[in-house]
């Protein structure tokens, strides 16, 4: 057979509105156990109920909604049994992107995390000094919340695997909300050394990476997102 011509997927609607629902649901915009309508989606984002249907119907194969009705959905909210399993299946994915990172990372993608690290680096700089006359510390965590999203993510496209990059994708969605919530409760307490722990975990797991240490690079990264799991389900289900 001869060569077929490389079709371009151009991104419609639906795609559209389920990267903006799903961001909304990531952000705590829409609270977990929250009913929403098609119709009040369309509304909120200025176009026709069926892209939001079609959008709809990709978060409930991701089980970030659950239908309640015919044109209804409720956003997931889960108990702290399964939310716990939950996480399990999250540490293994993570060890894994790490493993995988440091067996195929190209030079690039390793700077890209090292200059992630090192803009953190900056900004935790900036939160010990943190004054009336600059940003807030809130903003400085959430800058340094999504700053390290960023290398995860980096590190989970260094995998090279689709598959795995697909699943860490639908990961992503449970919880963002909450780690930053718990991120911002811990700076502001006793806990605050528990927090620069799991920051420095961060170089170590770079570093392994960076050495193509696989058995490093996953070990380092499980603890970590074990670490990061424990703190948040602690602060979910506390009381």
């Amino acid at each position: 057979m001869g060569q077929l011509p490389q079709l371009m997927t151009p991104v419609t609607l639906g795609d559209q509105a389920y990267a903006a629902i799903r961001e909304a649901i990531t952000s705590g915009s829409l609270q977990r156990g929250e009913k929403v309508t098609e119709r009040g989606l369309a509304e909120s984002l200025d176009i026709s109920a069926t892209p939001v249907r079609e959008a709809l119907r990709r978060l409930e194969q991701d089980r970030l909604v659950e239908r309640v009705g015919p044109r209804s959905v409720r956003i997931a909210k889960f108990e702290e049994s399964e939310l716990r399993e939950f996480t399990m299946i999250e540490d293994s994915l993570r060890a894994l992107s790490a493993r995988l990172a440091a067996e195929k990372s190209t030079a690039p993608q390793r700077r890209a995390m090292c200059a992630l690290l090192d803009r953190a680096d900056e900004l935790v700089g900036q939160i010990d000094e943190a004054s009336t006359d600059g940003p807030s510390e809130r903003e400085l965590v959430v800058e340094l919340l999504d700053c390290m999203r960023q290398f995860h993510a980096a590190i989970d496209q260094a995998s090279g695997n689709s598959t795995l990059i697909q699943m860490l994708h639908m990961v992503d969605a449970f919880g963002a909300d909450e780690r930053r919530d718990s991120l911002l409760d811990e700076v502001n307490s006793e806990r605050r050394s528990a927090v620069r722990e799991r920051y420095r975990q961060h170089r170590a797991i770079y570093d392994a990476i960076a050495a193509g240490d696989g058995d490093r690079a996953e070990e380092l990264m499980r603890a970590h997102s074990r670490d990061s799991n424990t703190s948040r389900l602690a602060a979910r289900f506390s009381g």
